[in-house]
């Protein structure tokens, strides 16, 4: 782990003795060019994503932030009127940075990829084919790969014309965190399928040996599938065949800048038993694939409390006021300083725990804000929580 990504501090939530990412270190380390915001769904990867972009522009890089946000908060809270595949300004950014923001659309990279490596009558034929329609808007693995693909495409852009000298990654909301990096392979496989080779092969050689066995896989299929769609398949897979190595290439070039040291991966996670469980796979999958670990970020955790009272005492006064048989606002208000005090310790003990199994990797815990982020202070204020500033960092 280099040193200048990280420092030695007490933090909020976290063991004394643990090393509290430094965030603004790592935005303003010129040699980091792509920040990569990982972890499982619904733990604040699109916010920090944001709020990172937003923080290195304000300290003067060129970052563009490039995200996959089926609720579009993004727009609003950046104040651009809308975001697609195209890079957006941000407006009102402080400082002598700047800041765009983009919203992946799968489909679009997608047929972007295809025109760009094939003829023109070969694209038609692969975009106007039904199976093809369905892979690239459905199929599972493809929003990764084209996350991955358009990091690429960023990346080549901003090394040929200077246009960003950061890329702000928010990867999609998957079932698993580890999705991202597995879908490259996951998607080339079923393309590369020996399966779906066999459908195209042409009979000759010890294919026709093969044939008759074919036939009867085939003609199940067709039963189960439709002849349409199996004639659709094997003409897409035709169709496809010359591309399949350009894909693969592409995907393995990715990976490799994904492993640079000109790259940095935070994790994200929630103060969850799920979420962080989730952050120390993705963690040991990070180091077993040697790509650069920054840190992790433990969003939305309890605010501190400034009362002396404990949880012990709390509860203890909310029964006596109970058994006293008068019902009072009083006793309420104990019940939930109590709840909030055992929830956060909950949140200290979790992450603890974590820090614990994974001793090396700096982290930092923002705590909740009242209110949803949903305009640029609000961004601004996350940044600073990221920060260690403000109050209960």
């Amino acid at each position: 782990m280099s040193e200048r990504r990280t420092r030695v501090g007490p933090l909020a939530a976290l063991p004394t003795d643990s090393p509290a990412l430094d965030v603004d270190a790592l935005l303003d380390d010129p040699s980091i060019g792509i920040l990569v915001c990982c972890g499982s769904g619904g733990v604040g990867k699109t916010t920090t994503s944001a709020a990172l972009a937003l923080r290195a522009a304000e300290r003067g890089r060129k970052v563009v932030v490039l995200t996959i946000d089926p609720a579009r908060r993004l727009a609003q809270a950046m104040g651009v009127e809308k975001l697609d595949n195209t890079p957006r300004p941000v407006p009102e950014v402080a400082g002598e940075g700047s800041l765009d923001a983009m919203m992946l659309d799968m489909k679009r990279t997608f047929d972007e990829v295809v025109t760009s490596q094939a003829t023109p009558e070969k694209a038609r034929q692969i975009l106007e084919n039904p199976f093809y329609v369905a892979l690239s808007s459905s199929f599972a693995g493809t929003q990764e790969y084209m996350a991955m693909e358009k990091l690429g495409q960023i990346h080549r852009q901003a090394e040929a014309d200077g246009s960003y000298d950061l890329v702000v990654v928010d990867t999609p909301p998957s079932r698993s965190a580890l999705d991202f990096l597995d879908a490259p392979e996951r998607l080339s496989s079923f393309l590369d399928g020996r399966f779906i080779r066999l459908l195209t092969a042409p009979a000759r050689g010890p294919a026709r040996l093969m044939s008759a066995g074919l036939g009867v896989v085939t003609g199940a299929l067709t039963k189960i599938l439709g002849a349409q769609v199996l004639r659709d398949m094997q003409v897409f897979v035709a169709a496809f065949d010359t591309l399949f190595g350009g894909f693969r290439a592409r995907a393995e070039k990715t990976f490799a800048l994904l492993q640079d040291d000109r790259t940095a991966f935070l994790v994200v996670a929630a103060p969850e038993e799920d979420a962080l469980r989730e952050a120390a796979y993705f963690v040991e999958r990070l180091e077993e694939d040697e790509m650069p670990l920054a840190g992790l970020v433990v969003n939305r955790a309890s605010p501190p409390t400034s009362t002396t009272l404990s949880t012990e005492e709390a509860t203890a006064a909310a029964d006596r006021l109970r058994r006293s048989g008068r019902r009072s606002v009083t006793a309420g208000l104990l019940r939930l300083h109590a709840d909030r005090l055992a929830m956060a310790a909950r949140e200290r003990h979790l992450v603890a725990r974590f820090a614990a199994a994974h001793p090396a990797v700096p982290a930092v815990v923002v705590r909740a804000l009242p209110t949803d982020v949903h305009d640029l202070e609000g961004l601004r204020r996350i940044g600073d929580l990221l920060a260690g500033e403000g109050e209960g960092c």
